[in-house]
């Protein structure tokens, strides 16, 4: 590493950041703790340049905060990196952990060029990604209701009986025609009804300002080339266009099922190989959504006409690709 660098950890909290700046040459870190705020962070910043005026590069694991911070120290001047928890090194038998002793590790490990950087992505990008993650939210919390209502109604007897499929128009209908004799149990039915309802409106508009965002720039053509992949709509490739941010940051295919945790684990020694199940690192939203999509492959190879519509004006080599998948 750059001699003529200084690295600087930051133990960030919501309220409170912990410091420890390792200075060019030196091998012990000066410290400094100060409050979460904008304010307190400039000040930081100018006792920082007084100490190090050459170049200066910060670190703190990814979390709650996000990547603010971040963004606020480099709109003051200042480099930044957020570095990924799960894989920072650690010491056998170090069992005490404070806040200075974490400021100072990840000075020590970023200047020894030892921890692992997270892609942060724009503002833009996060906002997408959040609209994404929203989505799922509501689509959960959808699911929990639809649960407590139907094991309401299977304690009290009531089975739809009309069909097969459940949660279907004419589910729904009969769902409201239900009536108890006790008014506390009616109340619940009514309670689960509106909390339904009101998820569904959620969902759909959610789902209307999802489609949209996927015919404008720069979504437009990466989720029209995704499309072409059996199991992959709309909704489903712009969120994994949105979790991943840029694709081209990934040498090989390999790599990014790595970066994802879809790679065998593996303990191998001493002549002995040994493989175990996926890893189940990285990002779990991106890998829950590439393991329904491949649900779609276990059936023959085939181009349904929704497929075919999906792939309309899409370049032959997306489509090649495509079909190589099945």
């Amino acid at each position: 590493m750059d001699k003529g660098i200084t690295y600087v950890g930051l133990d960030a909290h919501q309220e409170t950041i912990y410091a420890a700046v390792l200075l060019p040459g030196s091998l012990k870190a000066l410290e400094d703790a100060f409050a979460n705020t904008s304010e307190a962070l400039r000040r930081f910043v100018r006792r920082l340049r007084r100490r190090a005026p050459g170049e200066v590069v910060c670190a703190y694991e990814a979390g709650p905060l996000g990547y603010g911070l971040m963004r606020e120290l480099e709109a003051l001047g200042v480099g930044c990196v957020v570095v990924a928890p799960g894989l920072i090194p650690v010491r056998p038998g170090d069992r005490i952990k404070t806040d200075r002793r974490d400021a100072r590790k990840l000075a020590e490990l970023l200047r020894g060029g030892l921890l692992t950087l997270v892609h942060a992505p724009t503002p833009e990008q996060e906002a997408v990604r959040d609209l994404c993650r929203a989505r799922e939210a509501v689509k959960r919390d959808q699911t929990r209701v639809r649960h407590r209502l139907s094991k309401l109604l299977l304690r009290r007897g009531v089975r739809w009986t009309r069909g097969r499929r459940a949660w279907t128009r004419a589910h729904l209908e009969w769902l409201r025609g239900r009536r108890f004799e006790h008014p506390a149990a009616q109340a619940i039915l009514d309670d689960h009804l509106l909390a339904l309802e009101q998820l569904e409106s959620r969902l759909a508009a959610l789902d209307a300002k999802l489609e949209a965002l996927a015919q404008q720039a720069p979504y437009a053509e990466p989720v029209g080339w995704l499309r072409c992949f059996r199991g992959i709509d709309t909704l489903t490739a712009l969120s994994l266009v949105a979790e991943i941010h840029d694709w081209r940051r990934f040498s090989s295919p390999r790599e990014l099922m790595a970066y994802v945790g879809m790679v065998p684990s593996e303990r191998s020694s001493g002549g002995k190989e040994r493989r175990g199940g996926i890893t189940r690192a990285g990002n779990v939203r991106v890998r829950r959504l590439l393991v329904e999509a491949a649900w779609h492959y276990r059936h023959r190879p085939a181009v349904s006409y929704r497929l075919r519509e999906r792939r309309q004006g899409q370049p032959p080599r997306a489509i090649a690709i495509a079909d190589r998948a099945q």
